[in-house]
């Protein structure tokens, strides 16, 4: 099982990790050694902090 990080809840963490597998699954390079599967390689990229998520800026009103 892989711990999330502090900085992000637990669906932050689903929804993170499953979009970076759906990029290594599109032939992204992995940013941690890993012989696991996408989603497996993706928790582990996300719990090393190897990859974060950009919150948008919210617009003008």
């Amino acid at each position: 099982m892989v711990q999330r990080p502090e900085a992000l809840n637990a669906f932050e963490f689903v929804v993170v990790s499953s979009l970076r597998a759906a990029q290594l699954m599109r032939g992204c390079t992995p940013r941690v050694t890993s012989t696991q599967k996408p989603i497996m390689t993706a928790q582990l990229e996300v719990a090393a902090g190897k990859v974060a998520r950009l919150v948008p800026s919210s617009p003008d009103l």
